[in-house]
């Protein structure tokens, strides 16, 4: 499991770096640009904390066989009442789920 960060995406806003746990999520500057980087991928927790937090869906979660995702990636597009994951399948396919913010922590 591991995050992707689109450098084309990302706007330097460091809501990443806040939520990240492991300290692992640094802004750094490329060609007079800021974008968030890990130096080391491979320590990356996978607690998706950042991908949720990222205004610009610049962020995408790997999903691996070893969950059941056969290198499916997902993003998540935050909205005012809601979040939408989003999952792009190794196929092709697309799947979003929505979740309404005011229900989210009804169960």
């Amino acid at each position: 499991m591991s995050v992707k960060f689109d450098e084309n995406k990302c706007i330097g806003c460091g809501a990443c770096v806040e939520v990240c746990p492991g300290n692992l999520i640094k802004i750094v500057n490329v060609d007079g640009k800021r974008i968030a980087k890990i130096k080391h991928i491979r320590d990356c927790w996978g607690c998706t904390s950042c991908i949720k937090e990222c205004p610009k869906m610049a962020i995408s979660f790997f999903l691996g066989a070893d969950i059941g995702g056969k290198g499916s990636s997902m993003q998540v597009e935050n909205k005012k009442e809601s979040c939408v994951w989003i999952i792009k399948k190794y196929d092709g396919s697309k799947i979003e789920i929505k979740i309404n913010k005011k229900d989210s922590n009804k169960y």
